[in-house]
């Protein structure tokens, strides 16, 4: 692991500002895990302060703390040098501490006036004061850099216009920190590029901005200084200047190029010979996914490798059908073909494993047989209705394939291990017998002999002939199972690996922006 570099307990900025935000020894647990422990965190007045790190990193915890969601286990928070116990994030904002966050939170049926007065509007007499509340508005729209006629209801807004709506609101306060939750998430890049000609200006005026993102090129673009999260653990405070992309990359993912392990012998990852199984044109989405090139042939293993946010599971839910492409095309077997749903991405042989299993995959509540047939009785419609004893053949058929460890198929998902319900949802898309099978994050979350298993299973599906898709954050399993791998940064695909090349070093280069040493 890499060492935990020494960070001065107060840092000075470049401009020599005094420090507006200060955390010290921050901890925080729920049930069963320690969210954050031991975190410092320091912003000043007049800085884009990113804070970085990967899924779990703590970053959410750390902000809610701050901000009144949760109360605080340990340590302090002080704002401009008076320790501060916001119960809730309205007091919070009373004490100059904003929050907008990824999704906008507005009432789109109201208008952009009453969005950005809501809970505070003018009155007299118990009459809202409605030249005076579009005059309020407009001011803090003027501080964005925008106007527009408020009293149109918000949800006539694009969603650059809504976002910098919600930045109005935030500021409307008198804030003097501005804490924005991935703000560019859903921005085209010239709003993107209109939204930190704004932050500058504030950055200017003296406000203290504290920016959580995944994108690399924003944040060297925008941020003065970067904290990085692990595990919920401080990994470090940095100059961003002063912070090349691939170290930053490194104290991300808790790995030093140093030390990357060997790559396996080139042979175990020789491509498959032969037409491509599923082609991809210019494929993608505005605001998700950049217009990119994939195949993937039958027998082939198949990586999508780049930091959380890269676009990897935007194109998985592209290739399913859970999203609508805006661009390009896709072949099945050489023949075109377009997804509306994930039901007609089913009926053509593909199958999706998803990143969060307990919220997009297992259906807790309902038994082992009941989540294996799931998949195969929705492909067969409801006038074709398994019977129970073909689901009980089927269900005993994959509890002894997969090994998945349960008293008997009636057992709730809910009360298996992590590594089983993973079997389990493997289990269900197996039973469709699909022809290429996208696996997001197949072995997050669980132990090393459930991984060691899941893993031994990708590769015996990859030699009956499948085509798989494999998306993993963990580098040594993507170079070690994968044929190919195509490297994403930012939402966009900017390298692809075949053979020799394939190395986490050379990932870990691809994803910083940086060639290999």
């Amino acid at each position: 692991m890499l060492d935990r570099p020494k960070v001065n307990p107060r840092p000075q900025s470049p401009s020599g500002s005094a420090a507006l935000l200060e955390v010290r020894g921050l901890a925080k647990r729920f049930p069963g895990v320690q969210a954050l422990l031991d975190v410092n965190f320091t912003v000043r007045a007049g800085e884009a302060h990113a804070l970085m790190g990967e899924n779990g990193a703590g970053k959410s915890t750390l902000i809610k703390t701050i901000t009144g969601v949760y109360p605080r286990d340990a340590g302090s928070v002080s704002l401009a040098g008076k320790e501060i116990f916001p119960r809730s994030p309205k007091q919070a904002e009373g004490l100059g501490i904003s929050t907008v966050y990824q999704e906008v939170n507005l009432i789109p049926h109201l208008s952009v006036a009453e969005n950005i007065c809501l809970g505070r509007e003018p009155t007299r007499c118990g009459f809202i004061r409605w030249r005076a509340m579009a005059r309020r508005a407009e001011a803090a729209l003027a501080r964005v850099d925008l106007a527009l006629d408020v009293s149109r209801p918000l949800s006539s807004c694009s969603i650059a216009v809504q976002q910098m709506t919600a930045i109005a609101r935030a500021l409307d306060v008198s804030a003097r920190l501005l804490v924005l939750d991935e703000p560019t998430s859903s921005l085209e890049e010239k709003e993107v590029a209109e939204l930190f000609n704004v932050l500058r200006k504030l950055r200017g005026e003296g406000l203290g901005i504290v920016l959580v993102t995944h994108f690399l090129d924003q944040v060297y673009e925008i941020s003065d200084r970067i904290t990085v999260l692990r595990d919920g653990k401080l990994v470090g405070e940095y100059e961003t200047a002063k912070l090349p992309r691939a170290e930053l990359v490194s104290h991300m993912i808790g790995k030093a190029l140093s030390e990357m392990p060997s790559p396996p012998p080139v042979e175990k990852r020789q491509s498959a010979s032969g037409a491509a199984f599923l082609e991809l044109k210019n494929f993608g989405r505005p605001g998700s996914i950049a217009p990119m090139d994939l195949a993937i042939s039958k027998g082939e293993v198949v990586g999508l490798a780049g930091l959380l946010g890269s676009g990897r599971t935007e194109t998985a839910r592209l290739i399913f059908g859970l999203d609508k492409a805006g661009s390009g095309e896709m072949r099945l077997e050489g023949k075109p073909v377009a997804f509306n749903s994930p039901r007609q991405a089913i009926r053509a042989g593909v199958a999706y494993t998803p990143e969060n299993r307990k919220v997009e995959g297992i259906i807790p509540h309902l038994s082992i047989r009941e989540n294996i047939v799931l998949a195969l009785q929705a492909r067969q419609g409801s006038l074709r209705i398994l019977s129970r004893a073909e689901q009980d053949r089927i269900t005993e058929q994959f509890i002894q394939a997969l090994g998945i460890s349960t008293p008997g198929p009636e057992q709730l998902v809910m009360n298996l291990s992590g590594g089983n319900q993973q079997k389990v949802l493997l289990a269900r898309w197996l039973a469709t017998q699909p022809r290429l099978i996208i696996l997001d994050e197949p072995t997050r979350g669980i132990d090393v002999g459930a991984k060691a298993e899941i893993l031994k299973l990708v590769q015996s599906l990859r030699a009956q002939g499948m085509a798989i898709l494999f998306i993993s954050s963990e580098l040594e399993e993507v170079v070690r199972d994968c044929q190919r791998v195509v490297v994403l940064r930012d939402r966009t695909k900017v390298r692809e690996l075949t053979g020799e090349e394939i190395t986490e070093s050379a990932i870990m280069h691809s994803i910083a922006g940086q060639p290999p040493a």
